[in-house]
């Protein structure tokens, strides 16, 4: 993919660009391996842009996915049906998330839960102020990182159900540690946890329990569970895509659609160019390489400061001082939320200014 485009030369750098065309096409091709836009709940923790929400909806996607309060009233304010906090509420995000039900009272908002005392908690606010909330039991599918375990998991469902001020509609479950670059053993990896996860909610429906939704995977791993009927998916990190994701996962096509313009600053030594992108603006949390050059194959990291990057050129010519290159960062997720927002690309042409919404923690509530 060609990054450079017309009028970039007016631009500041370090600057983000989206690439609007690629990022349609992302979304066309979860639809395609969702069976449909009415499968996906996405999550927007990657751009948190209600632009980016705005264009999703157009396309048909209706429900979504959140981490914090800002981005469930940024997507609500954008006119989402069903907003899901993946999150655990504790503290006073209890009382936020619930003004936040009172004010969009056209979304229907979801929370997830792994610990009885905070849903009690959540039910109490919730009964305080005349409401009812819909949660999903977070359930821990080998990650470790939020959930009750699979082998406590039908009593937990059983004591969560007698929670006043809260209706347990099913489960959410998020296997972000199962980024297997071979796909085949990533379906069965995937199939080991949710066979397991499948056979509980059978075993509740036979006692009278009605589990209507289940909200599963995330980026890597939503092809695998797209193959389960009834079963919603929640990628993120696709709908934008970054290098890290490309170069792991090929069995999935998608095109990395944000990049930082950024020019050459300096030759400090032979062989040794630095662009002015240093930790401030990119990801710093992948292991290894934070980014490659886009059409620059033989240029390699050598050093990271807060605002210089050295790279190495191995092989071709190195580039002028002055040149604007574009780099791809390895994790876009947390790249996208260093910035105010991204320029957009579309057809070769700067054509928009998307702001990073839900860049902070609170916008109102």
């Amino acid at each position: 993919m060609n990054y450079h485009f017309e009028r970039e030369a007016e631009l500041d750098s370090p600057s983000l660009v989206y690439y609007e065309d690629a990022i349609r096409e992302n979304i066309r091709k979860a639809i395609g391996l969702a069976g449909g836009p009415e499968r996906l709940w996405p999550h927007v923790k990657t751009h948190k842009m209600a632009s980016l929400v705005r264009i999703q909806l157009e396309m048909g996607i209706t429900r979504f996915k959140c981490a914090a309060i800002s981005e469930a009233e940024m997507t609500a304010s954008c006119g989402a049906g069903d907003v899901l906090v993946a999150y655990p509420l504790v503290g006073p995000a209890i009382q936020r998330f619930i003004r936040l039900c009172a004010r969009y009272a056209a979304t229907r908002f979801w929370a997830i839960g792994d610990d009885l005392g905070q849903l009690t908690l959540l039910g109490k606010t919730a009964r305080d102020s005349g409401g009812n909330v819909p949660v999903l039991i977070d359930v821990n599918l080998g990650m470790n990182r939020t959930g009750v375990s699979l082998d406590t998991l039908e009593d937990f469902y059983h004591a969560a159900a007698q929670i006043p001020g809260i209706s347990v509609r099913g489960f959410h479950g998020y296997d972000g540690h199962l980024g297997i670059k071979d796909p085949d053993e990533r379906k069965r990896a995937v199939a080991e946890k949710t066979d397991i996860l499948f056979g509980i909610k059978s075993s509740l429906e036979n006692q009278g329990f009605v589990i209507p939704v289940l909200v599963m995977g995330g980026t890597p791993t939503f092809p695998c569970h797209a193959k389960n009927p009834g079963v919603f998916l929640s990628p993120g990190t696709f709908f934008v895509q970054d290098h890290g994701y490309d170069e792991k996962y090929r069995d999935l096509t998608f095109i990395p659609g944000a990049a930082l313009l950024c020019r050459v600053v300096s030759h400090p030594a032979p062989s040794l160019f630095t662009i002015d992108a240093g930790s401030k603006a990119v990801a710093s949390d992948p292991q290894g390489d934070r980014g490659i050059i886009a059409g620059m194959n033989g240029a390699k990291p050598v050093a990271q400061s807060e605002e210089h990057w050295v790279f190495r050129m191995e092989s071709g010519e190195i580039p002028a001082i002055g040149t604007i290159l574009y780099v791809i960062p390895t994790h876009i997720c947390p790249t996208t939320a260093l910035y105010p927002g991204a320029y957009v690309v579309e057809d070769g042409k700067l054509v928009n200014y998307w702001e990073v919404t839900a860049r902070n923690r609170r916008l109102t509530i």
